[in-house]
């Protein structure tokens, strides 16, 4: 039996053809939109899936510890190539040498002490002028008598530091010029001075 045009409640008529037309366009619309949403819904879920795989299946652990710097050696072969002696000091063995190594006309060994860290640094041919310029600028405010040598001493007040250096201590050594200086105080400093003191009294007496 045949059926006359749908009535739709909302006109109380039947639909016209161009209403039916713009009524399946809007139909096809809406399922091409969800469609969208649900495919965009799924490639966040894929992607959230591939990271969690990448981030739990990684091993991670903390990095190593970068290698201790060898003193005596990088000492040895910075003076093969200088033909002056550098200095090697002697510290306590809970102090880690971070970095031995000559930085142009200077030769600098950092050493990381149970707190915070020091700097033995030998300035080749440095007058007297050098450890101001490497303190940024600091004359001594005083001086301190360690196994025998006597040393410029160097204490940086905290609103004055452009870095972390607190104090510092230096001395001649025959041509050259030693300067210890770190975020440090007097007793760590004086240890690392005490390690070096028979190699500045040699370097004193070459030059004589």
């Amino acid at each position: 039996m045949a059926t006359g045009p749908r009535i739709v409640a909302e006109l109380g008529r039947p639909e016209t053809a161009e209403e039916t037309a713009d009524r399946k366009a809007a139909a096809s619309r809406a399922y091409r939109q969800s469609k969208t949403f649900r495919n965009l819904v799924a490639a966040l879920l894929v992607t959230m899936a591939v990271v969690a795989v990448v981030y739990f299946g990684v091993p991670r652990g903390s990095l190593p510890e970068p290698e201790e710097a060898d003193v005596a050696a990088a000492a040895q072969s910075a003076s093969a190539s200088l033909g002056r002696t550098l200095l090697v000091p002697s510290v306590p063995s809970d102090w880690r040498a971070n970095s031995a190594r000559l930085e142009g006309s200077m030769w600098r060994v950092i050493y990381a002490p149970p707190s915070g860290y020091v700097r033995v640094a030998q300035g080749i041919d440095a007058d007297a002028t050098w450890p101001a310029k490497v303190l940024g600028g600091f004359a001594p405010t005083g001086s301190v008598t360690i196994d025998s040598i006597v040393w410029d001493e160097y204490t940086i007040p905290a609103a004055a530091r452009t870095d972390t250096v607190s104090y510092a201590i230096s001395t001649k050594a025959g041509p050259d010029t030693v300067l210890i200086y770190g975020a440090t105080d007097a007793a760590t400093a004086a240890v690392a001075a005490t390690g070096v003191t028979s190699q500045i009294l040699t370097l004193r007496e070459e030059k004589q």
